[in-house]
């Protein structure tokens, strides 16, 4: 049986599979997947590397057999791909222009977000999902999977369906507490590394997951910030900069990276 050696794990290819495509020790190519590993990749009879599924395990395979429209390749090895540490974050974000909400997404994924809400507000780039076709949607799955296989997480980041802003907050608040970080622009005098010692006191014994809101490139309005508040969730500032959606969302998760020690 073959082993995948320490010094090549940073090297090798990763492709995302269905659960369903592994049949014991056989992966089974087809559709999109076959196309994207063996027409765009180019990989043959014979090739190595890992093939990932929602179980969280990265499977090192060995192509045995290419086909026209299909392939097959057995099980080398299998590892255990360690979960995200808590608290989960999620990012609850104000539909941008489509291009910045595809970096978003891309790197949301190679930080470890859990998941992404997008929602509609009054400067969102669009207001309802009827303004967001099936094709829209499927290219931005198919940005998470491209990027979990880059990154090799054990899971996809979970996109959720839109929902209006102030629906989304008041089903939190249905739900009970939750803590939460609102970046906004105006206005505030609350900095982001005081709000989280905030959080962290009133949650001892440590938190499970945390909601990170961020405004599309027009922010939030006065009314939604009063929204925010009714929700518990106070303004906080990220400095005195303005920061575009991408890099505020990008600074929001690493700084909760870092003080959450979850960058390891």
């Amino acid at each position: 049986m073959g082993r995948l050696l320490a010094g090549e794990k940073s090297a090798v290819r990763r492709y995302w599979i269905e659960s369903r495509d592994k049949n014991g020790e056989v992966i089974q190519f087809q559709g999109d997947v076959f196309h994207h590993v063996f027409d765009v990749c180019r990989q043959a009879e014979g090739s190595k590397f890992e093939v990932l599924t929602e179980e969280g395990k990265a499977y090192f395979v060995e192509v045995t057999n290419v086909g026209r429209k299909s392939a097959q390749a057995r099980v080398l090895e299998e590892r255990l791909i360690p979960p995200l540490k808590e608290p989960l974050i999620h990012l609850v974000l104000s539909v941008p222009r489509f291009p910045v909400m595809e970096a978003v997404l891309e790197k949301a994924v190679e930080l470890g977000v859990k998941s992404v809400q997008p929602v509609f507000s009054e400067f969102s780039f669009v207001r309802s999902a009827n303004s967001l076709s099936d094709g829209k949607w499927q290219r931005w799955e198919k940005i998470i999977r491209s990027a979990t296989q880059q990154c090799g997480r054990g899971e996809k980041m979970l996109l959720h369906e839109p929902h209006p802003l102030e629906n989304f907050l008041a089903e939190m608040n249905r739900n009970g507490a939750f803590e939460g970080l609102f970046a906004y622009e105006g206005g505030s005098t609350l900095g982001i590394k005081a709000e989280i010692q905030n959080i962290k006191a009133r949650n001892p014994r440590g938190l499970k997951e945390i909601f990170l809101f961020v405004g599309s490139e027009g922010g939030f309005s006065h009314a939604e910030v009063e929204m925010f508040q009714r929700a518990k969730l106070t303004p906080v500032t990220l400095g005195a900069q303005v920061l575009r959606v991408e890099t505020a969302c990008m600074a929001l998760v690493s700084v909760l990276k870092y003080d959450f020690d979850l960058m390891c």
